[in-house]
């Protein structure tokens, strides 16, 4: 069934013509699909040579589930990056059969938009690379696809808007073709240098831009709350959103967002002023079908009113310092698990050096005697605060305990054990071990990932100090005495998997198991009886606990955040509920906690957005 060509029936037309009358659908991820087809080598390019037809079908794929635009599987084929492979005497071979290959696929009917990545390098004054050097590397890939024949320069990805101009000034200095220009923005919205989307959509459009706008990093849902705001008359934007945020299994990225979610999402786009719409990172031609059939025929919608909200600043408070010493070796928390039941509350972390929030939210949460704060590190690989410096810093100023994540992505061995010899001179004794987000995800896609261990190396690593010796054996003088926690995923899709990390885990000397948000007893019961073996006497497990605020927040929570399953019947509720869905979701959370209670050690509650007085309806079901 060719449902693409239902509305290419004519020969295309010129593009800036094209562009003005209505939604036109792009293509999805390439990497994805060749990843599938099990071509996982890197760089993906390098399959325009190899495995040329694979390239081809795929290309095939997405015209057939619609799109009008395909992109040129090169996005990484400039000399910077392809150096990095040993690649850089193929450049221009890789380049030229991308185009080949796409043209064919294309016919007469589809755009052909050549794939422009960044050089995949920080440019001076933060990295080494010369701006002259990357214009060298983006005019050599652009002068070869528009001698291949391209129909416009697609630039994408690109994280730096310094980088984005480089790019940006060759293509047109080069070519009068149609220049799509798309940044990469974090999750929040805010670019790396704390200007908005507005500011860099309005700055790309000044230098020259056709079609402005985003693609990668973010869903659906959070590309929307980036989009939503930037619409102008006369201005074509353009929104090619990752599929969720990925899982690694098996060193392979597995994205979880369906077509629907992210066709409706696409939906909503377009309403809000999107005209080039399309997917990036995990989707395929299944996403780019449905998103197709919901847009075909729509108009660009106008943006709706924007109101200015005025938030009156807060004074940061400076609670009267408690200096929170261990009279103990071990932690009040580790004393009391086994005890009474525990309660710990994950605190948000803001950007930048402004822990106000923070420290408020701890003060919350020992006023009602909640044993302990989880300090998060660089959840989803954005840049925030050391979890070391905050959790010591809410030790010293409120007296609460906390439960100090460590990531083992940003650190090798050496800096991963002196940082955990610092945590403890500082007086911080509980410690729960993760690998972490790739960087790829986040902020600076463009920093190593480093990964020496995994979060079973971690744990290994801090039961070592606690046996008074270091991952290799060396002494370190005297043993610590760290509580060591680790994250576990009931709802994993595949349990299998999840429990054999676990056993690895338990293995290496974890001492809790803090899992993912539950919403059913049933995923719970699975969980306990799948981990009943690892009593030694016994595991303690931490539920977590996250209130749905709407319907919204929980199809965002099902579709684009890993390790969250959400039940139907959950998410049915909220959205019966309207304007009553966060009433509805405490209280769902309520009635879980009220059943699960007995069944756990403690609740780990992850209030969404700082709504920390929704601990005060969890707790009254604990106690």
């Amino acid at each position: 069934m060719l449902t693409g060509f239902f509305i290419l029936m004519n020969m295309k037309k010129p593009f800036r013509e094209r562009i003005k009358q209505g939604p036109i659908i792009c293509d999805g991820a390439m990497g994805t699909l060749l990843d599938l087809y099990e071509y996982a080598e890197l760089p993906h390019e390098i399959q325009n040579i190899k495995n040329p037809d694979i390239v081809e079908r795929i290309h095939r794929e997405y015209i057939e589930a619609g799109s009008e635009i395909i992109e040129t599987n090169t996005f990484s084929a400039n000399h910077l990056r392809l150096s990095q492979f040993h690649l850089q005497d193929k450049l221009k071979e890789i380049n030229l059969r991308g185009v080949e290959i796409a043209r064919h696929a294309a016919g007469d009917r589809v755009y052909v938009a050549g794939s422009v990545g960044p050089t995949g390098m920080l440019l001076e004054p933060i990295g080494k690379v010369k701006r002259q050097k990357a214009r060298d590397s983006f005019r050599e890939q652009i002068e070869i696809l528009l001698e291949a024949g391209v129909d416009l320069i697609m630039l994408e990805t690109f994280v730096s808007v310094q980088e984005l101009d480089e790019a940006l000034s060759v293509a047109k200095e080069l070519t009068d073709l149609p220049i799509v220009a798309q940044k990469a923005f974090a999750e929040d919205g805010a670019i790396l240098s704390g200007s908005y989307p507005v500011e860099v959509i309005e700055h790309l459009i000044e230098v020259g831009a056709d079609v402005v706008g985003a693609n990668c990093t973010v869903g659906p849902q959070r590309m929307f709350s980036i989009i939503r705001n930037i619409h102008k008359d006369g201005v074509i934007l353009s929104a090619q959103p990752a599929a969720g945020i990925p899982t690694l299994l098996n060193g392979r990225s597995i994205y979880h967002t369906t077509p629907e979610y992210l066709a409706a999402y696409a939906k909503e786009l377009v309403e809000a002023g999107v005209t080039l719409i399309g997917a990036c990172c995990g989707s395929t031609p299944l996403h780019i079908r449905a998103i197709a059939d919901l847009v075909r025929g729509m108009k660009v919608g106008k943006p709706a009113p924007k109101v200015d909200i005025k938030v009156k600043e807060k004074p940061p408070i400076e609670p009267e310092p408690k200096y929170y010493v261990e009279t103990s070796r071990w932690s009040r928390f580790s004393r009391n698990v086994g005890k009474k039941f525990m309660t710990t509350v994950e605190l948000d972390i803001p950007r930048g050096l402004d822990m106000a929030s923070v420290l408020e939210g701890a003060q919350y949460c020992d006023e009602r005697k909640i044993d302990a704060v989880n300090i998060t590190e660089g959840a989803r690989a954005r840049l925030r605060m050391s979890s070391i410096a905050i959790s010591v810093m809410i030790q010293q100023r409120v007296g609460i305990e906390a439960m100090c994540h460590r990531a083992t992505r940003d650190h090798n061995l050496v800096g991963l054990q002196a940082e955990l010899l610092g945590a403890y001179a500082l007086g911080l004794r509980n410690i729960l071990c993760i690998t972490g987000d790739p960087t790829g995800i986040g902020d600076y896609p463009q920093a190593t990932s480093v990964f020496d261990v995994d979060a079973v190396g971690l744990i290994r690593a801090v039961h070592s100090m606690n046996q008074g010796i270091d991952i290799m054996g060396n002494s370190i003088g005297q043993p610590t005495s760290f509580y060591i926690a680790c994250a576990a995923n009931p709802s994993a899709d595949d349990l299998d998997a999840e429990i054999a990390k676990i056993e690895k885990k338990v293995e290496a000397g974890v001492n809790i198991l803090f899992t993912q948000p539950v919403y059913e007893m049933k995923t719970l019961e699975t969980f306990l009886k799948r981990v009943e073996h690892l009593k030694k006497p016994i595991i303690p497990i931490m539920i977590g606990i996250l209130p749905i605020r709407s319907y919204k927040h929980a199809d965002f929570l099902h579709n684009e955040v890993p390790g969250i399953r959400i039940p139907e019947k959950i998410r049915e509720a909220v959205r019966v509920a309207g304007d009553q869905a966060a009433k509805v979701g405490v209280r769902l959370s309520m009635e879980f906690l009220k059943e699960a209670k007995s069944c756990v050690a403690g609740a780990y509650m992850l209030p969404p957005f700082q709504k920390y007085h929704i601990v005060d309806e969890l707790l009254s079901v604990v106690y």
